[in-house]
């Protein structure tokens, strides 16, 4: 039950964000700090569109990043992938093409080096994470909302957590990981 009421408060966020910006002709904001610039009805759908492709991507995990950025009609994909996933680099570019409305599609993703230390942190952060306090709760969905990206056994935590207290309780707890070299904490506070 705490699942789907975490599920429909974070829906009804965004949404209501992306409402307000729209009204008001600024910029859209859609998946907790994505840029959309155009702020008209279009531009928000395929943001829309957008963001649910690319969580539809077979093996898209807590572990890799997928984010865009749409001005009008062009959307830019950024964010990491593991190097098991690289073939989601492609794919993520091929889904997006197909939205209607989309003109061009600029792919950024960054595909991170196989390393068998950076798996074994992820693993360990994962483990870490999801014991430490109430940050379970956080990866209990289908798209959790923290993300682990590991690269040269440096983590950078990204995604949302309802609380500056959330957000330090993952920073210590990803800092005590054994082999950690440096943790870059990027999780935004969703209010």
């Amino acid at each position: 039950m705490k699942k789907i009421l975490l599920a429909v408060l974070v829906a009804a966020l965004s949404v209501a964000t992306v409402a307000q910006e729209i009204s008001s002709g600024g910029p859209v904001v859609a998946d907790y700090g994505k840029k959309i610039l155009g702020g008209d009805p279009t531009t928000a759908t395929i943001a829309k569109e957008v963001r649910h492709e690319l969580l539809m991507l077979p093996w898209y995990s807590l572990f890799d990043d997928l984010e865009f950025n749409v001005d009008g009609r062009t959307v830019t994909l950024s964010g990491s992938l593991t190097s098991e996933h690289a073939v989601t680099s492609k794919d993520a570019k091929n889904v997006v093409k197909r939205i209607e409305g989309v003109e061009k599609v600029i792919n950024n993703i960054e595909v991170l080096p196989p390393s068998p230390m950076d798996t074994r942190v992820r693993e360990q952060a994962y483990e870490t994470l999801s014991r430490t306090g109430g940050l379970s709760r956080y990866f209990w969905e289908a798209a959790p909302s923290i993300h682990i990206i590991v690269k040269n056994q440096r983590i950078t935590l990204t995604g949302y957590v309802m609380n500056e207290g959330d957000k330090n309780m993952a920073n210590i707890a990803a800092s005590g990981i054994s082999g950690v070299f440096a943790v870059t904490n990027e999780l935004r506070v969703v209010k």
